[in-house]
């Protein structure tokens, strides 16, 4: 097998014919291969056939393979922090596991990015490695921070999902190195607790829930077979197709750079500009649909992301997905489509910083979340964009949505206008996301005048602020309705779910 500092070249022809970068192809081919092995540790290494221990094994060792396979020398960055992060949370004293392990990683990870972007010469280093990295930095501080609630922290002072997600014990090296470098999760994520995976691999996730009684006896909420994942799996390949095509439709047709072409700016009107953004932005999306749904039916097809079962019975397998196509696409508000984007990324700023954070919170998770995307000018004109357009449209939406809700043509009309407006908002703020660097996302938004931002600032400043208390009881009866109470295993994805002892909530579809 020929390679490279940045990846096998087994599949360049392929990569050429394709006229695709070839680590766009050798993720696939991965992932494809990904998908027939998890096929295969499902069925043949079953928990029921083999010990926990071989299975720890195979997936670490076929995760290191794809590492490896897909970014060269540059896969050691993966064991390096793996390593560094173990030692650190089996050294320092656990009231501060917390706090060092989430120092530690974050310089690693900033390190490693200002190294990749900075340091190494581009076209040596074609693949990004800096993805992976970043699902490890996820994995390893929300283990940390779950350690911390589980062996440092009275059980009064966490909530209902702190409780759940608690880690009770220190890992096993191998058990830590499984859970950040398997085989489903290495190229792509999704990000998963701890304790669900360690389920997963010992068999547990399908198991009924245990429900304590007075007598100090404990019943089976209900009994479970073990559900079949094929019907997901060939769903999310479906979309995984889907997205192909649109990709390769689109991509080069519409490129967001061109939206700083100093002609198109020039000779195109204002509405023309905002649908060339709108198109531009819309077309870049289906990678990233691609990358998450596939690693998500990767996991699906090992037996993990089992979620309980719907309304209709039918078992979700939704643990752990980290989109909802539909919900971003026709989002209506900025958190709609932050909610729906990325998911277990929002889980995770929610669980290690807004959740924790004493002031600032908004402010400080998206500083966070600019930080681990890296070091690109770029990815900070996003975020502290998206954090001034998210304070607006809570103004707006606490205070005009009320006045729409008296009829459903009201309601319809303002569903549109709403759609329109969170389009037109989101294309603009992400696209420095997209273009990285200073001076072409100064222009970008330069050409534009700032106005959205403009606008955002005002909206913040004039519209009243209405109290925090009537805002929650208006929302609690729409949980209400949204939610039902089931027993069997699992847990609402994205939001947060009751503790393992008790009902767990159950998003209806």
């Amino acid at each position: 097998m020929q390679s490279s500092s940045s990846g096998s070249e087994l599949l360049l022809p392929l990569s050429e014919a394709l006229r695709l970068p070839i680590e766009q192809v050798n993720f696939a081919m991965c992932q494809f291969f990904g998908l027939f092995a998890a096929v295969l540790f499902r069925y043949y290494l079953h928990p029921s056939k083999t010990s926990h221990a071989i299975r720890h094994v195979v997936v670490t060792l076929l995760g290191l393979h794809f590492a490896f396979f897909c970014f060269g020398r540059y896969a050691i960055y993966f064991l390096g922090e793996v390593i560094l992060l173990y030692g650190v949370m089996v050294m320092v004293h656990i009231k501060s596991i917390h706090k060092y392990t989430f120092l530690a990683a974050m310089t690693y990870l900033t390190i490693c990015q200002i190294i990749r972007v900075y340091v190494l010469d581009s076209e040596e280093c074609s693949a990004d490695f800096s993805g992976p990295l970043m699902v490890i930095t996820q994995k390893v501080t929300k283990l940390a921070f779950e350690l911390h609630d589980g062996l440092a922290r009275d059980d009064k002072e966490l909530s209902l999902s702190q409780k759940r997600l608690a880690v009770r014990r220190i890992p096993s090296l191998l058990e830590y190195v499984s859970y950040n470098l398997n085989f489903m999760g290495i190229l792509a994520g999704p990000l998963n607790s701890f304790n669900d995976y360690i389920s997963f691999i010992e068999g547990r996730n399908f198991e009924a829930e245990q429900i304590p009684l007075a007598n100090g006896t404990e019943r089976k909420a209900c009994s479970l077979n073990e559900p079949s994942p094929l019907r997901a799996v060939a769903w999310k390949m479906l979309i995984c197709s889907v997205c192909v095509v649109v990709h390769l439709s689109l991509n080069e047709r519409f490129l967001v750079a061109y939206n700083n072409d100093e002609d198109f700016m020039a000779r195109s009107s204002p509405p023309l500009r905002l649908l060339y953004l709108y198109t531009s932005l819309m077309a870049h999306r289906p990678k990233y649909y691609f990358a998450w749904t596939i690693a998500d039916a990767v996991n699906n097809a090992a037996g993990f992301g089992f979620n309980g079962y719907d309304r209709h019975g039918q078992p979700r397998w939704d643990l752990a997905s980290n989109l909802n196509i539909d919900k971003i696409e026709f989002a209506t508000s900025m958190k709609m489509f932050i909610d729906n984007w990325n998911m277990q990324t929002a889980v995770w700023l929610k669980e290690v910083c807004y959740d924790r954070c004493p002031f600032c919170p908004t402010l400080l998770t998206f500083l966070l979340s600019a930080v681990w995307h890296g070091v690109y000018p770029g990815y900070y004109f996003t975020f502290m964009t998206g954090m001034l357009v998210t304070l607006a449209a809570r103004a707006v939406r606490s205070n005009l949505r009320p006045y729409f809700l008296v009829s459903p043509a009201r309601k319809a009309f303002y569903d549109l206008v709403t759609w329109a407006t969170t389009q037109i908002v989101v294309s603009y703020t992400v696209a420095p996301f997209v273009l990285l660097f200073m001076d072409s996302s100064l222009k970008f938004y330069r050409s534009w005048h700032f106005s959205l931002h403009i606008i955002a600032i005002a909206l913040i400043l004039v519209l009243p602020k209405r109290p925090k208390g009537a805002s929650k009881e208006q929302h609690r009866p729409q949980v209400a309705k949204s939610e039902m109470v089931h027993h069997c295993n699992g847990h609402r994805n994205g939001y947060a779910p009751m503790d393992s002892n008790q009902n767990h909530r159950m998003k209806v579809d």
